[in-house]
């Protein structure tokens, strides 16, 4: 028997919906990748009718939705929307909600719920789900999920606590807590690069690989987001959730299968195997900054110590990983927008033809924004001498090879997925815990004002000399999004 889906979106007025969701949605939908028949539920505190609504994203679609867009597609997609006035903090609102959806739906259907709220309203909405009886399963082969957005939880109690409170209303199967950053096609392509290619995963380990950095840089200062940033920072902002996610698939073991419980389950055992770190251990293996002017900004404390930019050093305590160090970094107001994986391997065992320097190993970088791409750097003899070297890059663009071919945004395949649901590029309850498990210390130990101590950087460029000197004191440096471009020779 074939059902109708609704989707349910909480925050429908919001900047979210407007620029991520709809856009999505009705990429789907042309791309006839929407179950059939389908209803679209918008709820927000606005004023408006269902038309008053349509018109507004109609205005969001156009502008957001790329070259996908025309006149007659969102003809036929705008009949399926609807809007339900309500600011959901009240058990009215769900009774209400439950009534449109009796008149809407032509029967028994699927729900997709996607909370576009703020996260202090997490805890009530899943409450009012429940005893409502809204996302029930009631076994006639219907369905029932929610999406629920980062951040998932301030720190590890919290976490803890929405997960509790989600687990008395939805069992694991049904709840879908986005990371975007999971859904990049980029992203993706790790794994396919990793275990789609016999020759590299043989070298993906401690035996071949000298360390690995995890660069994700910001060229945008906080802006008007201070009473966020204030009280998140840049671990909770970037780090527990995005940093983790890419370092999680970056060290994991390969899945048994392509289930989403298989991928999952390496993800979680790669996060536990990370070392946990002791107080003096997190002021040798931290660097925590602030952009110059962070504190002039609006809505900024006098004299706030928050952090705008941070690297970490991780070891993984496991076979594969045994002492190769892993080197996490974000930050605002810096020199490149970026986002990038570079593996460093160990140089030759013997340098049978270096003259004139030291031979580094090859570097293979994965660029994840905005060249979305893939960098090799190796050495090649220059013409017309004895046994000089020179490196030399080997490239793979997505814009070389697949011309056209618009990279989708990452909220069209992870709806895409939650209406399938395949959890693949979903977070689960315990990989939450870890990623907050690792952050947490870290995060306490800063707020207790314990060294490192917090250094300063000017805006525009790669951060502060004192994370350039965290790894110098091993002999080694960053790779910046320029040095694959314009490699010099010493």
């Amino acid at each position: 028997m074939t059902h109708s889906t609704s989707i349910i979106i909480y925050g429908a007025s919001g900047d979210l919906n407007n620029r991520k969701l709809m856009p999505a949605l009705y990429n789907l939908f042309v791309k006839e990748r929407l179950p059939l028949p389908f209803t679209l539920i918008g709820l927000g505190r606005h004023g408006w009718s269902t038309a008053d609504f349509r018109t507004a994203m109609r205005e969001s679609v156009s502008r957001y939705a790329g070259r996908v867009y025309d006149d007659a597609g969102w003809e036929t997609f705008s009949q399926a929307l609807h809007y339900v006035q309500g600011d959901f903090t009240e058990r009215a609102d769900y009774d209400h909600l439950l009534q449109r959806l009796t008149e809407i739906e032509p029967g028994s259907a699927n729900r997709l719920f996607h909370l576009a709220m703020p996260p202090r309203f997490y805890e009530a909405i899943i409450q009012h789900l429940g005893e409502t009886g809204l996302v029930q399963e009631s076994g006639d082969d219907t369905w029932r999920r929610v999406i629920i957005e980062k951040p998932f939880g301030h720190d590890l109690p919290s976490a803890r606590r929405l997960n509790q409170t989600s687990h008395q209303v939805l069992r694991e199967h049904q709840i879908y807590r986005i990371d975007h950053y999971l859904a990049k096609e980029t992203v993706q392509n790790i794994m396919v690069f990793r275990f789609g290619n016999s020759i590299f995963e043989p070298l993906w380990n401690r035996n071949f690989i000298d360390h690995v950095q995890i660069s994700a840089m910001e060229t945008v200062d906080i802006g008007r987001r201070a009473g966020y940033y204030e009280s998140a920072g840049v671990l909770r902002d970037m780090f527990q959730n995005h940093l983790m996610q890419l370092l999680s698939i970056v060290a994991m073991e390969p899945p048994s299968s392509r289930q989403a419980e298989a991928l999952r389950n390496e993800k979680v055992k790669a996060l536990a195997a990370v070392r946990s770190c002791t107080a003096q251990e997190i002021r040798r293996h931290t660097v925590r900054a602030q952009y110059r002017g962070y504190l002039d900004e609006e809505g900024v404390a006098a004299g706030s110590q928050t952090a705008t930019f941070a690297a970490l050093r991780l070891f993984f305590d496991n076979w594969r990983w045994q002492g190769v160090p892993f080197f996490l970094r974000s930050g605002k107001a810096l020199a490149e927008k970026l986002t990038e994986i570079t593996i460093q391997f160990k140089p030759a065992p013997v340098m049978l033809f270096a003259q004139n320097r030291q031979v580094p190993g090859n570097t293979l970088t994965l660029t994840i924004q905005p060249d979305e791409g893939i960098h090799l750097r190796m050495e090649a003899k220059t013409p017309d001498t004895i046994a000089d070297l020179q490196p030399v890059n080997m490239h793979f663009h997505y814009d070389d090879n697949f011309g056209e071919a618009q990279i989708p945004e990452a909220y069209e395949r992870l709806l895409f997925d939650a209406l399938k649901g395949d959890a693949s590029l979903f977070a689960r309850d315990d990989e939450v815990e870890l990623s907050w498990k690792i952050i947490d210390p870290i995060i306490q130990a800063w707020e207790a004002g314990e060294d490192p101590p917090l250094a300063v950087y000017d805006k525009g460029s790669w951060g502060p000399v004192e994370a350039d000197a965290f790894l110098a004191e091993d002999g080694r440096a960053w790779f910046n999004g320029s040095d694959r471009h314009h490699i010099v020779q010493p």
